[in-house]
């Protein structure tokens, strides 16, 4: 399979990765999408060989997980579900392709990989620049603090400022 071109949007995948108890995850109800199958027939697939998914490959959410994950993004796209959802683990997504036996799961496990990769490789980026920055703070005196403190201000995410929902009525027309 030599062909680059993506099947789905990087920034896409990217989007989906999110922390839960510690790890990076994507939940089932996303990968489903991904691989254009429903969350049902994805979860089937891996309830049939849950010996292939051990706790660090694969994490059922809690019902207090599952409010905080609600509470995260506002409202719910999970509908009337039944159970918490399933989070997936790098390797449990790399599991998935040999439950998933699709060409189009085959394509999508290779992008989730990759955009794993990226991660991990964006993070310690971060790290080994964080750890120089320290050691050269250490290495001359306060003067240049403020360089030192705006350069921390530039690796820090940026503050969102939540967006206001809803309609202003313009009172002065009555």
């Amino acid at each position: 399979m030599a062909n680059n071109s993506m099947l789905i949007p990087v920034e896409r995948i990217d989007r989906l990765i999110i922390m839960v108890r510690g790890q990076k995850v994507i939940l089932d109800r996303d990968l489903a999408a991904l691989y254009g199958v429903s969350t049902g027939n994805l979860n089937k697939a891996v309830s049939r060989n849950l010996d292939r998914f051990p706790d660090d490959f694969m994490i059922q959410l809690n019902p207090e997980e599952l409010r905080d994950l609600i509470f995260h993004f506002g409202t719910s796209s999970w509908g009337g579900t039944r159970k918490p959802p399933r989070a997936f683990t790098e390797q449990g997504v790399a599991m998935l392709s040999s439950v998933l036996r699709s060409e189009r799961a085959v394509r999508v496990n290779i992008e989730i990989m990759r955009a794993f990769v990226r991660l991990r490789r964006m993070l310690l980026a971060n790290t080994v620049l964080a750890r120089q920055l320290k050691d050269l703070e250490k290495k001359y005196d306060s003067q240049f603090k403020v360089v030192f403190d705006a350069i921390r201000q530039l690796m820090s995410p940026p503050f969102r400022k939540p967006r206001k929902i809803g309609f202003k009525v313009d009172e002065t027309d009555k």
